[in-house]
């Protein structure tokens, strides 16, 4: 009769990192304090360091000096790429949205908002992602171009598999962001003009991509 052989305690810290990460509850830039997980798993620090050793290894964790450990950011190149053009497709679509757009799915749209606004008190950057794509796709939805309507979610998609949660980067950016939804709303409300609903639709999702950019950077000199 064979004997099952239970995990190691650093096999179970492994397990359990990594099915946060995929999770997406321990998001890109999330900092890994070994003495608090350590703590959730009653063991010590060592077999955590080892398991975040090999998640280092597997590219899903980063050391940044002075930081410690990080769940690994985004590749920098394919999250430009992906939000420029996100940024033009969904402004277009959102645009076109706009005069299909009725009282009661602006006032839906503002009620995600303030559900933003709430949650800067008390951040969480995996929730706020989540709540701020169904900000977005109430006003792209209604887009009566279907290849538009089809490119955006694809970008928006192609964003969750590469992990993204840039507000756990950038928390500052959130407050520029539920801000400039108030504007686009405002925008969509009074009438205004298709390009200056779509370029306000589109610099919102580039000043996401240029304060990720920017701390990135900073990070990288530090």
């Amino acid at each position: 009769m064979s004997t099952v052989v239970a995990p190691s305690k650093s096999e179970r810290a492994y397990e359990y990192l990594s099915e946060r990460i995929s999770s997406g509850d321990y998001s890109p830039g999330y900092r890994l304090v070994l003495g608090t997980i350590a703590a959730e798993l009653a063991m010590s620090v060592v077999p955590v360091r080892e398991a975040v050793r090999r998640l280092e290894a597997e590219g899903l964790v980063t050391f940044e000096k002075n930081v410690g450990a990080r769940v690994t950011l985004v590749d920098e190149s394919e999250y430009v790429f992906t939000m420029q053009t996100l940024g033009l497709v969904e402004g277009a679509a959102t645009a076109l949205s706009a005069p299909l757009l009725t009282p009661a799915q602006l006032d839906a749209a503002n009620q995600v908002n303030d559900r933003l606004q709430d949650l800067l008190e008390h951040f969480d950057p995996h929730v706020f992602t989540v709540l701020n794509q169904q900000f977005h796709s109430l006003l792209y939805e209604p887009c009566p171009n279907p290849h538009i309507l089809d490119l955006v979610q694809r970008g928006w998609g192609r964003l969750g598999r590469l992990r993204d949660t840039t507000f756990a980067f950038v928390p500052g950016r959130a407050q520029h962001s539920v801000e400039e939804h108030v504007e686009i709303l405002d925008l969509i409300r009074t009438g205004a003009d298709p390009l200056e609903i779509e370029l306000a639709a589109r610099n919102h999702r580039w000043r996401t991509m240029d304060a990720f950019i920017a701390a990135r950077h900073e990070n990288k000199e530090n």
